[in-house]
């Protein structure tokens, strides 16, 4: 079972579906596209409240300039040990300016979300029944020091992110 978490805690109502050939958003849902059918349908319609599903190798760089089109880009953790969405997701803040919501789906453990969180995911759709346990209790691991700047400043005054200026 899939919950969607965000720092306000679990969500109910989340509307959106990623879609497949076997799954299609309903009435009432908003659809998730791959990259290569939103690249598509941003050009076919004028949509304002699309979801594009950002897998680990492709180019997050193609949605530059549809940015405005998006509501929510999900990043794809296929496996524990990918972390090209990290990536994905600091250029889509840091470099290409998105500030709507993006979303960890895949693989999302208990202890990457905090540093999922500095790379400016904001929402996780989890499975992971330890993941989900330490969430509804409200136990999120914590980083003391961070010797590098991300997506989110860190707001502890004894870290290092000044340090380095990307």
């Amino acid at each position: 079972m899939t919950k969607i978490w965000n720092e306000s805690g679990f969500v109910t109502d989340d509307p959106w579906i990623i879609e497949t050939e076997e799954t299609k958003a309903g009435s009432n849902e908003k659809a998730i596209l791959g990259l290569d059918d939103f690249l598509v349908k941003v050009s076919e319609s004028d949509d304002t409240e699309l979801g594009v599903l950002i897998n680990p190798a492709d180019d997050v760089r193609k949605l530059e300039g549809h940015l405005d089109r998006l509501a929510l880009v999900a990043v794809a953790f296929p496996a524990f040990n990918d972390g090209r969405a990290f990536s994905h997701a600091s250029l889509l803040r840091a470099r290409l300016g998105f500030s709507r919501e993006v979303r960890a789906v895949g693989d999302v453990l208990i202890d990457q979300i905090p540093l999922m969180l500095r790379c400016g995911i904001d929402s996780f759709a989890v499975t992971n029944a330890t993941a989900l346990k330490r969430l509804a209790e409200n136990r999120l691991p914590g980083i003391d020091n961070h010797y590098q700047p991300t997506a989110r400043p860190s707001e502890e005054v004894g870290s290092y992110s000044w340090r380095r200026r990307a």
